[in-house]
């Protein structure tokens, strides 16, 4: 598969990047500064502005699977950033045709009563959850074919275990109501829907169970 891959440097990115290299994929690698992702094989890196569609456009038409790693941590405002670098990836998809997957936010999730969790996200991150709230609200009306990939509350470098669970829309969460994931394993899970498709245009969740 050849995969199309914006935040490639970042924290979940790097480890979407390895894991589908690992895998014997192709992926392209898009970075402002390309000198931040080591070229390798099956990796192309290409320096390019994620926040304009005319740059992303000829690149995912050139691939079979567009994602998404980016965030909105600049320090500005977070539904500004995200609706920039969001939409410029939708128009790229849509121009193209190729399946779109978004690293997306647990604030979009549910809890298991219902709850949104974004109602109870600690005030100091809560911006950067309803942007990402927004960003699912545009794939949903966007036609495009895509899929939310919501991490746990809690998404951190760790170990790849191969052991989780992934359903839709609500959070997964142990039985002590923790909900946490490693990096490594968010990666194996993001490239096993890239493989397997299933949760086209829906939200997709991820956590231990244990």
């Amino acid at each position: 598969m050849k995969i199309l891959l914006t935040g490639a440097s970042g924290m979940i990115g790097s480890r979407i990047l390895a894991e589908a290299v690992a895998r014997g994929h192709s992926v392209t690698a898009v970075a402002r500064n390309a000198g931040r992702i080591a070229a390798g094989p099956g990796v192309t890196v290409v320096e390019a502005d994620a926040n304009d569609a005319a740059e992303l456009i000829p690149l995912a038409q050139e691939a079979d699977a567009y994602v998404s790693a980016l965030s909105s941590r600049s320090g500005g405002d977070p539904k500004a950033e995200t609706l920039a670098w969001g939409q410029a990836a939708i128009a790229a998809a849509r121009a193209s045709g190729v399946r779109f997957v978004l690293v997306g936010g647990a604030g979009t999730t549910l809890l298991p009563d219902g709850t949104p969790v974004l109602s109870v996200v600690p005030e100091m991150y809560r911006a950067e959850a309803a942007a990402m709230v927004d960003m699912r609200d545009l794939l949903q009306e966007s036609g495009i074919d895509w899929t939310f990939f919501a991490p746990a509350g809690t998404i951190a470098p760790g170990v790849r275990t191969g052991n989780f669970r992934v359903q839709a829309d609500y959070l997964v969460q142990n039985a002590k109501g923790e909900s946490t994931i490693s990096a490594e394993d968010y990666a194996v899970a993001m490239v096993n829907e890239l493989e397997a498709p299933a949760f086209k245009g829906k939200v997709m969740t991820i956590g231990y169970t244990a």
